[in-house]
């Protein structure tokens, strides 16, 4: 009995004892959830009666040299609709068919799915925004949204770029500077109860978005557009594929203007222009994910901006860096003479010169004035492979110029190994080699700028909200590409080409002017196409601005002399004096 009753408490102490034990753990559990893992907890209670709806921060604009404002913002709406929230969806959802355009089926796939929030519409006009509130239907938010908006359409398409339907930048500067430009969005909060509606009396908490940074260009709107307008008129013409004309200050690498003709609306980027719409989409010949492809491969064309990622033979204009490698290296005098008969033979090639029944004596300026092929040859072999391909490279013309665009196209040159007396040659004169246009204009900014290598650039400055500047942009400049000497002996000669020679049709009354023109054949050899070009630049003793037209597939004449310097001369009559009214230095 004694024993019986001597178990029963040992039990009932050990039950009590394993109750305290229980009881003990239970208040160190809650005390450790409620001390230690309160916020946690409270994060997640928030997290299930808390809605947020992104505040779209707006992007910074874009601004010219004079202020002009080239890309900014409209105000646009996004709608989107709250399942839990409805009352009336049938009413929702005519009026989303009634004002958005959509079809009966999606109105009512999106009403009824039940989810925190459901996006309508996004990018829609405050006007049809405002009449969807006017409605005042429950479950039903419209936010106020930014759409990106370019005031001059198509002007500077292949520089600016443009954005997606997030805002972001996809080409042009709006990628390159898209920290600076894209801001940081904000947040609306909203409480609601279990069942997810919206306490009214709970209001709204706003974290506000901040808004980007503007980003100040070297672009000159007035430049920009007389500088579009030319190589409209010329293409149109001339019946030419396409036209480039880019304008930049050779002392600092500025970029005063960069068109590339035919350009794209940028409102609308992803609306093919009649020029690259491709036959197969337009007659529908072509469906499904082949059609697809075909469009975009298309848009990838329409975007592409030919002064930086396309390549081409420059031809003679490629003769200005052959014949500052050769006064640099002190193989040719200016006053020395040579002999065309019209051709030269190089081992066993018998290369012509443009004049066939020969140029006679003359010396090395005359040469460059008659853009001689023999004299240029003759000048490249004596430098000799090594000693050119020397030059090749420290002029640059192996390395990007790192002009502040993507996709910059790099220099297509034959190996050193693998360069022959004939390779020599071609090169000597512009051919068998591939340079963008942006190459070639920065490389003969560097010879005729007194020998330094400057990086090509539009952006700035970046300044904020209220306009104080917050980041100056500064830039590579090499020294020494060529002596003063030879810069200033290569200034002079170019303006007797553009005063006397073959670039007569470039110069402009009142004005020093400086160039050389070219005609160069496309790949393959005998396809009958031709790249005519010019490069100018003013005043010659001391230039300020330098210019450059590329004319791709031009019909009938293609003679860069004749149809290519008109064009700069065009061009400088217009803003040389614009830039000395404004005191552009």
């Amino acid at each position: 009995m004694n024993k019986t009753r001597t178990f029963i408490r040992k039990k009932i102490v050990i039950v009590t004892m394993l109750c305290i034990l229980a009881l003990l753990g239970l208040l160190g559990r809650l005390g450790y959830l409620m001390i230690w893992q309160s916020e946690y907890y409270e994060t997640l209670a928030k997290q299930l009666h808390e809605r947020e709806r992104s505040i779209k921060a707006a992007r910074g604009q874009i601004i010219d040299a004079g202020g002009v404002v080239l890309a900014t913002n409209k105000t646009v709406c996004t709608v989107s609709v709250i399942h839990s929230q409805i009352t009336e969806p049938e009413q929702v959802e005519r009026m989303l068919v009634k004002e958005l355009g959509i079809t009966e089926e999606e109105a009512h796939k999106k009403v009824s799915k039940v989810s925190a929030i459901e996006k309508i519409k996004s990018n829609v006009s405050k006007e049809t925004g405002d009449a969807i509130r006017s409605y005042d239907l429950d479950g039903v938010k419209v936010d106020e949204d930014y759409k990106r908006y370019y005031p001059y359409g198509s002007l500077a398409s292949k520089v600016l770029g443009f954005t997606g339907s997030d805002n972001q930048g996809i080409v042009g500067l709006e990628v390159k500077y898209e920290d600076d430009l894209k801001g940081e969005d904000g947040t609306i909060f909203t409480v609601t109860d279990a069942r997810g509606v919206e306490l009214d009396e709970e209001g709204e908490n706003r974290l506000e978005p901040v808004a980007g940074n503007d980003l100040h260009i070297s672009m000159d709107y007035n430049i920009q557009t007389y500088a579009t307008q030319l190589a409209s008129q010329v293409m149109q013409a001339k019946e030419a594929d396409y036209v480039s004309i880019l304008v930049m200050n050779p002392q600092n690498g500025e970029m005063l203007a960069m068109a590339n003709v035919p350009e794209f609306d940028l409102n609308a980027p992803f609306t093919l222009t009649e020029d690259f719409l491709p036959s197969a989409v337009s007659d529908n010949s072509v469906s499904g994910n082949d059609a697809a492809q075909q469009k975009q491969d298309a848009l990838n064309r329409m975007w592409r901006n030919a002064c930086i990622n396309d390549t081409y033979e420059p031809g003679s204009t490629f003769k200005i860096i052959t014949a500052a490698a050769a006064l640099e290296a002190g193989v040719v005098r200016p006053e020395d003479t040579f002999s065309c008969p019209g051709f030269i033979i190089v081992e066993d090639r018998k290369i012509r010169c443009h004049k066939t029944a020969g140029h006679g004596s003359e010396t090395f300026v005359q040469g460059t004035m008659n853009s001689c092929n023999p004299v240029f040859i003759t000048v490249g072999l004596r430098l000799g492979i090594d000693q050119y391909y020397e030059y090749f490279t420290k002029f640059g013309l192996k390395e990007k110029t790192g002009i502040d665009l993507p996709g910059e196209a790099g220099t297509i040159m034959h190996q050193k190994d693998n360069m022959g007396l004939v390779e020599l040659a071609t090169v000597s004169f512009g051919q068998s080699f591939q340079i963008t246009p942006v190459q070639l204009a920065t490389t003969v900014s560097s010879i005729i700028n007194g020998g330094r290598r400057i990086t090509p650039h539009f952006g700035v400055s970046v300044s904020d909200a209220s306009g104080k500047t917050v980041k100056r942009f500064a830039y590579e400049v090499k020294e020494g590409i060529v002596s003063e000497e030879t810069s200033r002996t290569m200034r002079e000669i170019l303006e007797q080409v553009v005063a006397e020679g073959s670039g007569k049709n470039g110069a402009v009354e009142g004005f020093s002017v400086g160039g050389k023109t070219a005609t160069s054949q496309t790949l393959p050899r005998g396809s009958g196409k031709y790249i005519a070009s010019f490069v100018g630049f003013s005043p010659a003793e001391n230039p300020k601005v330098l210019a450059m037209v590329v004319i791709n597939n031009p019909k009938g004449i293609y003679y860069g002399g004749q149809i290519a310097a008109p064009v700069i001369k065009k061009l400088f009559e217009n803003i040389l004096p614009y830039l000395e009214r404004i005191n552009y230095n």
